[in-house]
This record gives structure tokens, C-alpha cells and sequence, in this order.
């Protein structure tokens, strides 16, 4: 693997170094998710399995037993458009804690852009959500869910998730080389983070005055926009705008947080 990447690495230059970039990123990304597939028999269901064991859980309880309505009808299908783009966050977060120090040896002796560590599994995790749609798509025709023009939106909710994890994971993969402590914290805070993001629950529900410090929760307003697709009364264009506007700022401040740490961890691990 190391002599790959540094042949893929070797006459490097601006005109073709964001082509030489994506080359290696997908070779990582695809080494990976041979590696999550090959390793284990049921491979592809294990990425669906998790969230949808909870989803019927979450579905039975509340449903079943309690009879409440904490969310849309079907609730099922309500649920799944959170809780599979919940698992894309959750694992790529999590998993950034690793980044630079279960491939330590390859990350020092490389010559590619050091976030390219970071990106893969961001792009890994991301193609296991891609995969896990088909599942969402199954309980929507099987249960009727009305399919709404806020479909065309699907797409930029990807987009945005997608920035938002880049630019948390860029904070959080090089602090952890110095804070070994940090990765369990971010457990900690993943656990806290499901229960504070309209996952299992609507943003509507929420009382009126938890409304403006939810519009701050960036993952808030990309959920109402893949709900949207299913239940357009969902979406709030306050809550997506500010959302939005937030995982920007994330990225920024990952990037300016990557650079400034990348010769310190390179030193470091």
C-alpha cells in the first residue's frame, strides 16, 4: 500500500494534483470498504441492520406500547430518514478519532495532502449511506409514504452532511493524536447529540422557546431536509438556512484547525 501511494504521489503538481487527490481517495475509500465487506458474512447488512434494528425498536415503543405520536405517520419512514443519515455522521465522526493513528506508518511516509486520511472515511461511510437508501425507499412504497417535489433538496442535504462531517472529523482527527481522552469524549457527546437532534422526534415538537438554539444544531436542519422528501411540513427554512450556514463555518474552522496541527501531529504519532 505505501509503495502505491507514493507512486500516486510521485510528479505531484497543480495541474494534476487534484486528479493524482481523488485517484488516492478513492483507492483508500475502496480499501476500506473491502476491508469492512470481506471481513465479515452478511457484509452490506451490517451497515443497514444497526438502524433499522432501531428504527423498529423506536417504532414498537412508541407506537405499540406508549401510543404516542412523536413524530409523522408513517412513523417508520419518519424515522429511517434521520436515523440512516445518523449513522453517516455518527460512524465518520467517531472513526475520525483513528484517522492518522491506526495508519500512523502510512501517514508518515506519504507525501499526499494529510487530509486525504480524514477523507476517506468520510467518502466510505458516505457510499454506506448511499447503499443504505434502498432500505429507506422499501418501508416509503411499502407503508404509501407520498413522495413530494422536495425530493430535488435529497441531494443538498448529502452535500451539507457531507461538509459538516469533513469539517468536524479535520477538528477533531489531529486533536485526538494529542488527547487520547478526546475519543472518548466524542462517544460522550455522540450519545448526548441523538438525544438533542430531531431524530426520534419532530423539531416541531419541541416548545417554542428550544426552537431558536435547535436552528444552531446544523444536523436539525439537514434531517428536515431529507424528511422533507416524505413530510414537507417538516422543513424549516429558518432551521436549513442557519444549518447551513453552520457547517460552512465548521469546515473552515476544521481546515484552519488541520493546518495549523499537521506538522505537530506528523511529529506526534
Amino acid at each position: 500500500m505505501t509503495q502505491i501511494l507514493q507512486t500516486a504521489a510521485v510528479g505531484t503538481s497543480r495541474a494534476t494534483g487534484l486528479r493524482r487527490y481523488r485517484q488516492v481517495l478513492w483507492l483508500l475509500t475502496k480499501r476500506d470498504l473491502k476491508v469492512r465487506y470481506t471481513t465479515s458474512v452478511l457484509g452490506y447488512v451490517w451497515s443497514i441492520l444497526d438502524p433499522l434494528l432501531m428504527s423498529l425498536i423506536y417504532y414498537f415503543v412508541f407506537t405499540k406500547v406508549f401510543h404516542r405520536s412523536v413524530g409523522e405517520d408513517p412513523y417508520i419512514v419518519f424515522l429511517l430518514s434521520a436515523l440512516l443519515p445518523w449513522q453517516w455522521f455518527s460512524n465518520s465522526v467517531s472513526d475520525s478519532t483513528k484517522a492518522f493513528i491506526t495508519d500512523a506508518k502510512l501517514v508518515r511516509s506519504t507525501k499526499i495532502p494529510r487530509t486525504i486520511w480524514v477523507n476517506r472515511i468520510v467518502a466510505s461511510k458516505g457510499i454506506e449511506f448511499v447503499l443504505s437508501i434502498p432500505v429507506l425507499a422499501f418501508f416509503a412504497l411499502g407503508s404509501h409514504a407520498a413522495v413530494h417535489w422536495q425530493i430535488v433538496l435529497f441531494p443538498v442535504a448529502v452535500v451539507l452532511q457531507m461538509v459538516l462531517i469533513t469539517g468536524l472529523s479535520l477538528i477533531i482527527a489531529p486533536l485526538v493524536v494529542f488527547f487520547r481522552d478526546l475519543e472518548r469524549a466524542v462517544r460522550l457527546i455522540l450519545r448526548f447529540l441523538f438525544y438533542a437532534t430531531p431524530i426520534i422526534y419532530s423539531s416541531k415538537s419541541l416548545p417554542r422557546e428550544f426552537r431558536p438554539v435547535m436552528a444552531f444544531n446544523p444536523l436539525a436542519g439537514i434531517f428536515d431536509v431529507y424528511r422533507a422528501t416524505f413530510f414537507p411540513q417538516e422543513l424549516i427554512k429558518k432551521e436549513a438556512v442557519v444549518g447551513a450556514v453552520v457547517c460552512f463555518v465548521v469546515l473552515g474552522v476544521g481546515l484552519v484547525v488541520f493546518r495549523l496541527c499537521e506538522r505537530a501531529v506528523l511529529k506526534e504519532i
